[in-house]
């Protein structure tokens, strides 16, 4: 059997498909209101009225707006002489209305929160669209918090968020194309992008995978993320999820490409290379050599939470003779209670150190704040006492931890903390040999990857000198005019690269 195809679903049906194969409306009341039930599968909360002479109101509860239901519909129903569908249009009060002689058109409106208004006797049906989106107001960002900046996050509302989108480009420039995917959830997702900026190649590919997805339903931007982006085997992200609308809008700028899907907070820019996840929206606040700073800092954070660890298994397993020899005798003194080797006493205390992060972040907040420091402290002072632990490595262990926090992309933090694991079970069989074993083959897979197409490991590979320099370093804004070539964007230039000269007096 052939599978149903996401096209044949009614909020995705293609309004240039071929009428004489659709359904049409029922020109008696009774049979459309039938039709409705049957394709809805009469809920509870599907709402019939009848108006005098032959008009009936037909919605979902809970989807409408009731005020404007009241005071905008059933009041213009009762006001006013409606004869025909064309007659009745003009009348309501209402910026959406259409009119339609599909019933599955009207089984899309009333799904999304539309009013079916039928008269007896005509062939069509007017959709009001009155639909009410409960939504939780705007708040300050919890995943990508700052201190210099805007304090605004996107929320669950498709609408609030390209608004907030807007308010930032007041441009006609921007384009927003809405699609639908999911044959049962029919989620909203919006394509954002900047007209004479973003390389049409690259929206063109964005959107042919967005429409080549057949799904039964999408509920998040990071499962969509994972399905449209080059490598969905990979454990690197090839693209960002953000909540702040800032830096969204930021890479809209440079011509990268946005998605927002309805229902959740987290929106995805593409393409991203791997540099950018260690670089905050905050990083433009600052002055640029504050921002260089906390860059190199995270850089080194990176290396330090990853091989920090398996450096300290492979020196104690194999290679003592690179210990400094003033740190011999108290290395000797901290292991000689202990009975594991190095390798074993490492995959525990990082173990320990996940379950205690991952129930703090399931716990309710106040408590899980209690669990994480209470936790660690009674458990990391009861290890050493018992013997199962060195004091060394647990001040090494609660390092990398503290460092695999300060990367402002949360899923490349949840990458640091997984990669550490193989590399540590290498550094004990296979000492320094092992650990650059690992390095190798994450350089290759890295080396490997690309993000729509562009290179992940831009601008050091393929080498672009200029771009390197506001990559690891953030460069004066007055030098930084020239747009990144991993977007490949039609606009070279931000503004006028020749320096401004100052007026003398």
């Amino acid at each position: 059997m052939k599978p149903f195809n996401q096209n044949q679903s009614p909020t995705a049906m293609n309004s240039e498909a071929p009428t004489e194969n659709l359904e049409t409306i029922a020109q008696a009341q009774d049979h459309f209101i039938q039709s409705i039930k049957d394709a809805t599968n009469n809920p509870d909360d599907l709402i019939i009225q009848s108006f005098p002479p032959n008009i009936t109101l037909i919605y979902i509860d809970n989807l409408v707006d009731d005020q404007t239901l009241n005071n905008n519909i059933i009041a213009d129903l009762q006001n006013k002489p409606n004869d025909t569908p064309e007659i009745l249009m003009a009348a309501l009060s209402i910026p959406e209305v259409t009119v339609t002689s599909l019933l599955i058109k009207a089984i899309e409106g009333i799904i999304n929160g539309s009013v079916l208004l039928h008269i007896e006797g005509y062939p069509q049906v007017v959709i009001a669209n009155i639909a009410s989106r409960e939504s939780r107001a705007l708040s300050t960002p919890e995943n990508e918090s700052q201190v210099i900046g805007t304090q605004v996050a996107f929320n669950e509302s498709l609408s609030t968020n390209i608004s907030l989108i807007r308010r930032y480009i007041v441009s006609p420039d921007l384009c927003n194309e809405k699609i639908k995917i999911g044959r049962r959830t029919n989620t909203a997702v919006t394509l954002l992008y900047m007209n004479g900026l973003a390389s049409d190649q690259m929206v063109n590919t964005v959107r042919q995978r967005l429409a080549s997805l057949d799904l039964d339903a999408l509920i998040d931007s990071a499962v969509l993320a994972e399905m449209i982006d080059d490598n969905s085997l990979s454990v690197f992200p090839q693209m960002l999820l953000t909540e702040r609308p800032d830096r969204f809008c930021d890479g809209l700028l440079d011509g990268k490409i946005g998605v927002i899907v309805d229902g959740s907070s987290m929106a995805i820019i593409c393409p991203q290379s791997f540099t950018e996840f260690f670089q905050s929206q905050e990083d433009q606040n600052l002055r640029w050599q504050i921002a260089t700073f906390v860059r190199l800092l995270r850089l080194a954070a990176f290396f330090l939470s990853v091989y920090l660890t398996p450096f300290y298994v492979a020196a104690l397993t194999f290679h003592y003779e690179v210990i400094p020899q003033a740190f011999l005798v108290p290395l000797s003194e901290s292991r000689a209670l202990v009975p594991f080797p190095p390798i074993f006493e490492a995959l525990l205390l990082e173990i320990i150190i996940e379950l205690l992060r991952e129930a703090s972040a399931r716990l309710p907040t106040k408590i899980g704040q209690t669990i994480g420091i209470v936790g660690g402290i009674v458990i990391g002072t009861a290890a050493v006492q018992a013997g199962i632990t060195s004091n060394i490595l647990l001040i090494i262990i609660a390092l990398s931890a503290l460092a695999s926090f300060t990367s402002p992309s949360y899923m490349m933090g949840n990458v640091i903390r997984l990669i550490r694991f193989p590399i540590i079970i290498l550094a004990g069989f296979w000492g320094f040999y092992g650990i650059m074993l690992a390095v190798c083959f994450i350089l290759v897979h890295l080396l490997r990857q690309s993000s729509l197409g562009a290179p992940y490991m831009s601008p050091f590979y393929p080498p672009r000198l200029k771009e390197m320099r506001d990559s690891i370093i953030r460069m004066p804004i007055p030098l930084t005019a020239k747009r990144p070539a991993l977007t490949r964007s039609k606009d070279d230039y931000k503004f006028d690269p020749e320096p401004i000269k100052p007026k003398k007096s």
